[in-house]
């Protein structure tokens, strides 16, 4: 895969009509454990009774530029690949946490062990590869358990040359998943549309994670 991609995702909020998919494709594709969803849907009301509308706004990681998270890991556990993906490193993270308080998203969990075991035969006997590697079953004592966790845009996937789970299965196909550095790629060219606007752009994070009103 070429260093020079820098990977962004453009959401069409016109789009978007809040089944929850791509967040159950997220869990699935993920393996996430009870209280961590990478990807959720927020609702939010808009309007005085009766003129009322509702609009949904998918929240996975905004994979920023400037990064909060970044700044205040101790041990540099959580840095910014070339591609554009903030990545975690869990041989590194030590559970401090002080990424998830500085994330003006809300976009990080922490792993505090528990499992669907219970509901599902063998959720523990293998977990999804993220970052590319192959952790084997999910043991206490063992990353990512006492790890904190987010979306990586699917990055096991990106190297087998598909794209992010949610982008795949996106009923309205509200979600664009492509090269920034490539002026031609879809997503640049949505990107510069004048529609398009990145959520809390006073923080100076610079959001990869793009949405169209």
């Amino acid at each position: 895969m070429s260093s020079d991609k820098k990977w962004a995702m453009v959401i069409d909020l016109q789009k978007c009509i809040g089944c929850d998919t791509c967040t159950v494709a997220c869990k699935a594709e993920n393996r996430t454990p009870p209280g961590i969803s990478y990807n959720v849907v927020i609702e939010e009301e808009k309007g005085i009774f009766p003129n009322v509308t509702k609009i949904h706004i998918p929240r996975p990681c905004m994979q920023c530029d400037r990064p909060a998270c970044v700044q205040v890991c101790p041990v540099k556990a959580t840095y910014k690949m070339e591609n554009g993906i903030v990545a975690i490193d869990y041989d590194r993270c030590i559970g401090c946490r002080y990424c998830i308080v500085s994330c003006p998203y809300g976009a990080r969990s922490f792993d505090f062990g528990e499992d669907y075991s219970r509901e599902m035969i063998g959720y523990n006997e293998v977990q999804a590869p993220e970052y590319g590697i192959d952790r084997g079953k999910r043991e206490k004592g063992k990353s990512p358990i006492g790890n904190v966790r987010k979306c990586m845009f699917c990055y096991h996937r990106l190297q087998r040359g598909e794209e992010p789970a949610c982008v795949e299965v996106c009923l309205g196909d509200a979600r664009y998943f492509g090269d920034l550095n490539d002026p031609e790629s879809v997503v640049s060219k949505l990107a510069a549309s004048p529609r398009a606007f990145v959520l809390q752009e006073e923080m100076g994070t610079k959001p990869r994670v793009i949405y169209l009103k």
